[in-house]
């Protein structure tokens, strides 16, 4: 009896063990295909069609803009089990964009293509892969979560090196084709092959965050979520934290020129963040695992500001490798926050809809955080106000968490 028994958790867990390599794999190519291709791409793609940097910017940002609208319902629709056709779909529709960016011939264009690169962003990237993990583990969700979020780590250590390599030995052109075809070929493949919502976990019998939210879903789910106060202090900490970290990553570069370092010590300290981000995601699995989320949280916002105010220090390089990885490993470290807030500080019910809905504004933040600090560096003639907005900013992210964090759903 006990050698079936065995047999059973070695089955289930090597079962486990390839949907997240296959879910995990497809984040890797996502993010890689669809985020981190983009700037590699931009110069060279601006360059033959005569366009600005704030023309190409504008229509990632757009882009953005457009899923940020589009993470609810892609998160309701996964609640009704269609995750498998939805991030199988926004695989195909990825790599076939990937093909019409490779014929763009203007910017209106442009644009329109990244409207849709948008919707494919929503639909491929963290939050519905997340939202499909929490519909199979259930209560056990977070593990699934973390280890997604170790895989997706690798996505610009993976793509921004093949990216550049394409670029090498291709036309811009050429390289968007070839990310086409590894969308279309390996993670067309990978969804089909790994989700299955017949494997899902049964529904909950009892939300456990408490307040009656028993049942509910989608648009009953959002509305009962607004009547939280926890709902909202984590929407305004998530919003902010996205806002100021995509204006802090755009900025970086020329903000620490500007503060005296060269370049070299620039690129290597910008070098530690990614590494760092991957760390930290370790930390938590490792040494953090049993950690309640209100725990992880109130540590990672409080070290996000510290970790800022390190920039008003001596231009020493000391001083910048340890922002930088107190930096990276917040990053890191919010986006496994960002993953199990909703089920255990507020409630396990619809997953997809509530997480697609809190993150929905942090997802248009980051969109506009990059123009916002560009007119903040205007406004002061130096990134001096820029660092200013950006620590306070942070300090109400901690704030705002460690309000969410008090209040029982």
């Amino acid at each position: 009896m006990s050698n079936v028994a065995a047999g059973a958790r070695t089955s289930s867990t090597a079962a486990r063990r390839r949907f997240i390599a296959g879910l995990g794999i497809g984040q890797i190519v996502s993010w890689g295909s669809f985020y981190y291709a983009f700037p590699l791409i931009a110069p060279p793609m601006g360059q033959e069609l005569g366009l600005s940097k704030p023309e190409l910017y504008g229509a990632a940002t757009f882009g953005l803009v457009i899923g940020s609208l589009a993470n609810y319902p892609i998160g309701s629709a996964i609640d009704r089990g269609q995750g498998r056709k939805l991030m199988a779909a926004g695989s195909v529709m990825g790599g076939l964009l990937m093909f019409g960016w490779a014929a763009i011939t203007n910017l209106w264009s442009l644009y329109l293509l990244f409207a849709g690169i948008g919707l494919v962003q929503a639909m491929t990237l963290y939050e519905p892969a997340f939202a499909i993990v929490a519909r199979r583990y259930g209560e056990n969700s977070r593990g699934g979560i973390t280890a997604l979020t170790l895989w997706g780590g690798f996505a610009s250590t993976v793509f921004v090196p093949l990216t550049q390599w394409l670029l090498d030995v291709l036309t811009w052109r050429e390289a968007l084709i070839a990310l086409g075809a590894i969308n279309l070929v390996l993670c067309v493949a990978l969804h089909l092959a790994v989700i299955d919502p017949r494997a899902d976990a049964p529904a909950p019998t009892l939300a456990r965050g408490g307040g009656g939210s028993r049942g509910l879903s989608g648009r009953e789910a959002v509305r009962w979520a607004l009547g939280k106060p926890a709902f909202w202090a984590l929407l305004v900490s998530f919003t902010l934290y996205y806002g100021t970290f995509s204006a802090m990553t755009y900025h970086l570069y020329p903000l620490l020129l500007e503060h005296g370092f060269d370049t070299t010590a620039v690129v290597g300290g910008i070098a530690i963040i990614g590494p760092a981000q991957v760390a930290g995601r370790i930390a938590i699995w490792a040494f953090a695992r049993n950690r309640s989320v209100r725990t992880i949280g109130l540590a990672t916002t409080t070290l996000f500001p510290i970790g800022l105010l390190l920039l008003f220090l001596p231009a020493e390089f000391a001083a910048l490798a340890v922002f930088a990885v107190v930096y990276g490993a917040a990053n890191g470290v919010m986006t496994i926050v960002r993953g199990i807030a909703v089920p255990e500080m507020i409630t396990r019910d619809a997953y997809g809809a509530l997480n697609g809905f809190l993150v929905a504004p942090g997802t248009a933040a980051r969109a506009l955080g990059p123009v916002a600090g560009a007119l903040l560096w205007a406004a002061g003639g130096t990134y001096d106000l820029f660092l200013i907005v950006a620590i306070l900013c942070s300090m109400l992210v901690a704030l705002s968490f460690s309000v969410a964090s008090a209040i029982k759903a």
